[in-house]
């Protein structure tokens, strides 16, 4: 919210009608000043030649060429203006968009960031393009009109009934393509996102021969998005010669009546060139109608879009940010039932976590184990109940005070596009010290010395390529970083060599002796003898929960085995 209570998407509106209003009153005196060059012509017929005087050539010289310039000083503030609002949607929505899809996806909603994103791209791209003015101009083509009904009716009636036959000729250019075009668009994005994601397996497709097949479906999805878009722009493309050719046919119309108004001394010699400027100008709008009309339709659509993700995406948190909290978890009565479904993954879990204490949360796949680590960071909203850091919604938490006191290594583990230094420091402008600090506790640090530039290595997608076991130990450094609160750790163990996990053993005594809470998920046991409390998930409800000999000497000897055996390796509850 801005400090007048509007929402982001409300206050670029107001701004937006604030400039496209200085941009149509720019226009009108732009749409005046191009009235010069068609004067300027008709008097030189008219005056200059009769008079044979240069003095009023150079004065109609003079007067034309300030009126042209003023006319271009003016059009670029128009175009100065649609610059400026560009910079503003940037300024006001990309944060938000972003932070908003993102919301939306962790929620398992159907859009996503990319997509908000490259919304926001084409609004920007339309704010700075042509299109934009197309409405401003067909806005005071009646002052052409006008004109050309007083140098005479003919005049007028001709560039009025050439109005219309573009208009006419526009509309059916659109139902002719329309439908063609957008299934063509439609086949080439289902094209390259199915390639994007074919690609992404490019070791099994590689190993197994599949490329041939692959290469295959390719070409027969390029072979019907060529077929569409060739018959779509092949209409397109002869409605527009058409068009073009009847604007040029409408010109030749517009002199042969002039020429028929001058010999039947209806109209004065200079009125035939003036006429011709002015119609030509009046009618180039209507002869990119069509095209501006799609643009504005397609920014417009691209706008709800972003309007939809910042209402629906955008989870409802607090903005304030809150000073480090103490580390004592209470998650009461928590009950989360995804979007969509009516059967809860978790049923009223409730368990108590004091600052510098470990629980470890075993039970079988299904039982909504990660669920819970996910629900305890606050990537969710609980359906009811919640989770509770020092009092406080971990939910309800502003994000970058709560991600500064908060470690969480989820099951998948993926690193950024950026260097091991950056991605340990979380993106931000991190301490080296602290990076290193974190890096030795996750037992990293001789293992970031042997890549190639160190810490300044770049990793992910198309960059140093690391073995599951190294991301996952440089991601567990990341989670460690700064010494957080609260730590969190989705099956950490689960691409680790016994080195490996022996440097998270280490880790997690290291964090707890610094008072620092441990929720762990994990599938060996060995990394569960840290744990001071167990907690026995099934069926998305808690069946066990104390300190960890209690819970062990409390359940039968076969669920012992199981709680001793812990969840599967691979599970994704």
């Amino acid at each position: 919210m801005s400090a007048s209570g509007e929402t982001p998407i409300q206050e670029l509106r107001r701004q937006l009608a604030q400039g496209m209003a200085l941009a149509a009153a720019t226009s009108f005196f732009v749409s005046l000043l191009m009235l010069a060059l068609p004067l300027f012509t008709m008097q030189v017929y008219d005056r200059v030649m009769s008079s044979r005087s240069l003095e009023t050539l150079g004065m109609l010289a003079i007067i034309t060429c300030g009126a042209l310039a003023l006319y271009g000083l003016l059009d670029y503030l128009r175009a100065r203006v649609f610059i400026v609002l560009g910079d503003v949607l940037s300024r006001k929505l990309n944060v938000p968009t972003l932070q908003a899809a993102i919301g939306d996806t962790l929620a398992g909603g159907k859009r996503n960031a990319a997509q908000a994103l490259r919304d926001l791209g084409e609004l920007r791209s339309f704010l700075g393009g042509g299109a934009i003015t197309v409405p401003l101009e067909l806005l005071w083509c009646p002052v052409f009109l006008v004109v050309l009904f007083l140098m005479h009716p003919v005049y007028g009636a001709v560039a009025l009934g050439g109005a219309a036959l573009l208009t006419v000729a526009g509309l059916l250019t659109d139902q002719v393509t329309r439908r063609q075009l957008e299934e063509a668009n439609d086949a080439q994005g289902r094209a390259f996102a199915d390639v994007a994601g074919t690609i992404r397996h490019a070791e099994v497709i590689e190993a197994m021969g599949m490329l041939p097949a692959v290469a295959g479906r390719w070409q027969a999805a390029q072979k019907r998005m060529s077929a569409l878009t060739r018959r779509g722009s092949t209409a397109a493309r002869a409605m527009a010669s058409a068009s073009r050719s009847l604007r040029l046919m409408l010109q030749v119309a517009t002199i042969a009546t002039g020429m028929t108004l001058i010999l039947e001394t209806e109209a004065s010699p200079g009125s035939i060139m003036a006429a011709g400027i002015l119609v030509a100008r009046m009618l180039a709008p209507f002869e990119n109608l069509i095209d501006g009309w799609r643009q504005w339709v397609g920014a417009i659509a691209a706008l709800k879009r972003v309007q939809a993700v910042l209402e629906e995406g955008a989870a409802r948190r607090d903005t304030t940010p809150l000073p480090r909290p103490a580390g004592k978890l209470v998650v009461d009565r928590l009950t989360y039932v995804p979007p969509g479904s009516d059967r809860p993954v978790l049923r009223a879990v409730s368990f108590t976590l004091g600052a510098g204490e470990v629980v470890g949360i075993v039970g079988p796949s299904g039982a909504g184990k990660s669920t819970l680590a996910r629900m305890i960071v606050g990537l969710w909203p609980p359906t009811a109940g919640g989770c509770y850091l020092d009092g406080h919604s971990t939910f309800a938490w502003e994000r970058e005070s709560f991600g500064r006191h908060v470690g969480y290594l989820p099951q998948s583990v993926a690193l950024l596009d950026a260097s091991v230094r950056e991605n340990i420091a979380r993106l931000r402008q991190g301490d080296t010290e602290a990076v290193v600090r974190a890096a030795r506790m996750a037992g990293v640090h001789e293992l970031v010395g042997r890549l190639p530039y160190g810490y300044d290595t770049l990793v992910g997608d198309g960059a140093y390529s690391l073995s599951g076991g190294q991301k996952q130990r440089i991601a567990l450094a990341r989670a460690l970083y700064g010494m957080p609160a609260l730590l969190v750790l989705d099956e950490p163990n689960a691409n680790l060599d016994g080195a490996g996990e022996q440097a998270l053993v280490q880790a997690v005594r290291e964090a707890k002796a610094a008072g620092t809470s441990v929720v762990l998920i994990a599938h060996r046991p060995s990394i569960m003898e840290v744990a001071d409390k167990l907690l026995v998930l099934k069926d998305g409800m808690v069946e066990q929960f104390g300190p960890r000999p209690e819970v062990l000497r409390a359940v039968s000897p076969q669920k012992a085995a199981t709680v001793t055996r812990l969840a599967r390796p691979g599970s994704n509850s």
